[in-house]
Order: structure tokens, then C-alpha cells, then sequence
């Protein structure tokens, strides 16, 4: 993951500038300077020429207004006219992530290449233990054919001058799932039906080339409409984020211009009660083990890439909708906002008629730096009763595990798991023939919800923050 890098913050940039053109009124006058502003002639660009830093930033400026970056087309579209469009509802995106084709040129197909180490030793082990005969020497220095290369790994292996480094694609060596390819023009594309929507592949770009869709615009129209209620949920991971307390930080966020602020960990008070029933059934019955099913990227893993264990996972719902439910009870006619860390929590409210809109921490920070809001500033806001630390406790790795023994007793046996790499993956499927335990937490990101790749502090001082939020 790269935690801070110009690419980030290239895109919280511009979330920051949209949100100060929403909040002035100036989106559809102003936007097409935003370019210029940011790259102007007088400033080094980042790539061959200051024309074609503004040509990437336009593109990213339209994922982020919610349209697609599919086709040529847009190039004669006016960015003034993508922001008349998207206040007119008309940024109809489908897709979660795209990639921005011109940001996305620079990585060649991931192979192995000989650097300037090798000694051209007599012993030539690299030659020797090639299954595929792709090395050759010329000029006293090895060489390998990308033709013939099968990217066994083995001449790495073997050198004694580790001269063999593996050169990957960011983002094809992030994905979990392998969903990404490159087409023969060297650009990415995200297979949808692959996609678990972990959010790995926008972490590794180093060039900020993969955009999620943004709801941005709608969700700052709701904000603004004097006859509308709109209520936002929020993850636990929030209380990770900022350095303050639990009760500044959702004042913070209701300063923006929601009519309430409930926490998420509300639900997942729910959650764990109702997932805890579940395995004591399941296990009277005699099933054989049972996994959590608030990690929208984990279920998506098994629904798409793991059938097999579709009959282990908890059918209990998610706290995000559970949170959404109890606003939509409570405020019948209000919209609702989760904010959250999680790019597939975008893929799971689309499916949920009680979540509204998703909002990232990012974009969350955007809003907050645009309307002058400074978290430690705030006052006290009440925190919602019932509410306990282990359902606060949700957010990191770990914490699902620990509300369900706490609702069911030591009796059970638990396990949590931590990403969804080859190892984790290969050992949720053994589980079938098995079981490691009685109970297992799956967290697709490292760390748990805390580390999500919408996520604004890293992970160290999250786990840092959040344990000062869980020990008041």
C-alpha cells in the first residue's frame, strides 16, 4: 500500500477544490480552470509536458464528477458541460472503478530483467535452471527473452549475485483475484465479474490511475436542499482517523450539514447478537463452521471466486445495514449516507434500498477541509446509547471475533483473518474438509476496516487512535 505518495494526494486535491466550488456555488463556472490551477506553466509537470498533466487531471476530474471514462468522446466534451450534466443528475456511471487510460501508460507487462550486477560467472546457474531456455549471455552479461520467459522465478532464485529482479505491475500484482490485464496498448482493464472491489488495485497505482465513482455531487445537492432530511451513518474505523475524541469527531462530521449522525457501530451491536444466534444454531445443527459476512470484498470473493463456501458464510446482515434501517425508521423520509473507508461498501449499498449514497473518509476530508472544519475544534456530540467498545471494536481486525465470544462465551473457538492473499484464500477453501474453528472473521483488508483503502491516516496511527477511542 502506498500510504503517502503525490498520486493521493493529487486526488484529494481535487476532491477538495470540487467541494469548494459546490459549497460557493461555482461548479459550473469555474471548473475548467481547475487544470491550469494545478499544473500551471510555471510549475515542473510530472510527466512529458504540462498539456498532457492537465489532460490526465480532466479525466480524473470526470471520474470523480461520477461519469465513465469510456470512449474518445469525452474529449470534446467541455469540462463545464460534465458539470452541468452532473448537477443535472445525468452522471449515470456504472462502473465502481475506471482506469484513466492516459495516467495508466507507463508499466510495462510484469517480467524478469538482468541488472548491471550480474558478473557473467562461469557457474551461469541462471542458464542452467531455465526450464524454457530464455536466457543467453551476450557481452559477458546475461539476458532474458520476454518471448520465451514463462516468469517461473527460478533464475531469480538461483543467482548468487541477486542480479534477477522481478519487475511487476502495481496493480495486477495487488489484485487478489487477478481481475486486471493489460490490452495490447499497455492499458488496464478491471473485469467486473472478477472484481471483489478490495480497492488494492487504486492503492498500488503510483499513478493514481484507477478512479472509484464518486457520489460526491449528489450527496452535497441533498445537503444544500432546504426541504430534505439527510442523516449520515458512520463506520467505526472513523474513530481512527482523526486525533480527537469519539464525540468531536461526529460533530465534526454533522457541522458539514447532516440533520443527525449515527454511528454504525449501532449496527454492528446488531450484528454481532444476531451473527451469535446464528452459530449457536448452526452449530446445534451440526455444521461444521460458520464465517462473517460484514466484508462486502469478502463475500464478493466468495460469491464470485469461492461457491463452495457460499453454505458457511453468516447470512446475518452487515452493520451498515442494519445502521440504515434504524434511520430509516426513525427518519422515514430521510436520505441516508454511510461513510466509510470501504470502496466495496459502494458495491453493497447498491444492492441495499436503505443506503442512499457512500462517502469516503476521503471524501469526508474533503468536505471537512473545504467547509473549515477542524476536528479538535469541535464540541462534545452525544454518542448513541447502547452502543458498547466491541461494537466500536468492529472496525479492526480482530473485533468481529471478539463481540461474537462476548455475546456466545469462551466456549467457541475463533480465528480471524486478516486479507485476502493467496495464503488466506487457500485456507478458507481447506476449511470446507477442515475447520480451523468454530467461528471465523474475515477481514479482506489488513488490519481490518481501519486500513480500508478510502482511508485517510495509515495504519499504525489508526490502530493508535482507535485503541485511545476503545479505552475511554
Amino acid at each position: 500500500m502506498l500510504y503517502d505518495n503525490f498520486a493521493m494526494l493529487t486526488k484529494r486535491e481535487l476532491l477538495i477544490r470540487i467541494v469548494k466550488l459546490l459549497k460557493d456555488d461555482e461548479l459550473v463556472t469555474k471548473l475548467k480552470y481547475l487544470p491550469i490551477e494545478m499544473r500551471p506553466r510555471n510549475k515542473k509537470p510530472v510527466r512529458c509536458c504540462v498539456h498532457k498533466d492537465r489532460y490526465i487531471l480532466k479525466h480524473k476530474i470526470i471520474s470523480i464528477l461520477g461519469f465513465d471514462i469510456v470512449d474518445e468522446e469525452i474529449d470534446l466534451i467541455h469540462l463545464s458541460e460534465f458539470a452541468r450534466m452532473a448537477m443535472a443528475n445525468k452522471n449515470t456511471k456504472e462502473n465502481i472503478l475506471s482506469v484513466v487510460h492516459e495516467a495508466c501508460s507507463a508499466c510495462i507487462q510484469s517480467q524478469y530483467a538482468v541488472t548491471n550486477l550480474c558478473r557473467g560467472c562461469e557457474g551461469r546457474p541462471c542458464v542452467m535452471n531455465c526450464p524454457k531456455a530464455a536466457i543467453s549471455f551476450k557481452g559477458g552479461k546475461a539476458t532474458i527473452s520476454t518471448e520465451d520467459c514463462v516468469s517461473c522465478g527460478l533464475c531469480q532464485k538461483v543467482c548468487p549475485y541477486h542480479a534477477i529482479v522481478y519487475t511487476p505491475v502495481p496493480c495486477q500484482d495487488a489484485c487478489p483475484v487477478k481481475a486486471i490485464d493489460k490490452d495490447e496498448e499497455g492499458i488496464e482493464h478491471i473485469d467486473k465479474d472478477k472484481c471483489i472491489y478490495c480497492g488494492k488495485c487504486m492503492q498500488a497505482c503510483p499513478y493514481g490511475a484507477i478512479m472509484e465513482r464518486s457520489k460526491i455531487i449528489d450527496i452535497h445537492k441533498t445537503l444544500t436542499h432546504p426541504n430534505k432530511k439527510i442523516i449520515a451513518i458512520v463506520a467505526p474505523a472513523i474513530y481512527g482517523q482523526f486525533n480527537a475524541s469519539a464525540g468531536q469527531i461526529l460533530s465534526a462530521i454533522k457541522q458539514i450539514g447532516f440533520d443527525d449522525v449515527i454511528e454504525v457501530a449501532l449496527g454492528a451491536e446488531i450484528t454481532a447478537s444476531k451473527e451469535a444466534e446464528e452459530l449457536q444454531e448452526r452449530m446445534e445443527k451440526g455444521s461444521a463452521f460458520m464465517t462473517s459476512s460484514c466484508c462486502p470484498a469478502y463475500t464478493g470473493w466468495v460469491n464470485k471466486h469461492a461457491p463452495l463456501l457460499k453454505p458457511y458464510v453468516s447470512d446475518t446482515r452487515s452493520p451498515m445495514v442494519y445502521a440504515a434501517r434504524y434511520v430509516k425508521e426513525k427518519y422515514p423520509e430521510a436520505e441516508v449516507v454511510f461513510i466509510g473507508p470501504c470502496l466495496a461498501k459502494r458495491y453493497e449499498a447498491d444492492s441495499v434500498p436503505e443506503v442512499d449514497y457512500v462517502m469516503s473518509f476521503e471524501e469526508l476530508g474533503a468536505f471537512m477541509v473545504a467547509y473549515d472544519i477542524n476536528v479538535a475544534n469541535c464540541s462534545e456530540k452525544d454518542l448513541n446509547e447502547g452502543v458498547t467498545r466491541y461494537g466500536r471494536g468492529f472496525a479492526q481486525a480482530g473485533g468481529v471475533r471478539a463481540a461474537i465470544v462476548n455475546a456466545v462465551g469462551n466456549g467457541v473457538t475463533t480465528l480471524a483473518i486478516e486479507g485476502l492473499d493467496k495464503k488466506n484464500q487457500a485456507l478458507l477453501k481447506t476449511m470446507v474438509k477442515k475447520p480451523e474453528a468454530q467461528f471465523v472473521e474475515v477481514m479482506a483488508c489488513d488490519g481490518g476496516c481501519i486500513n480500508g483503502p478510502c482511508s485517510l491516516a495509515p495504519l499504525t496511527l489508526a490502530k493508535r487512535q482507535i485503541k485511545k477511542v476503545l479505552d475511554q
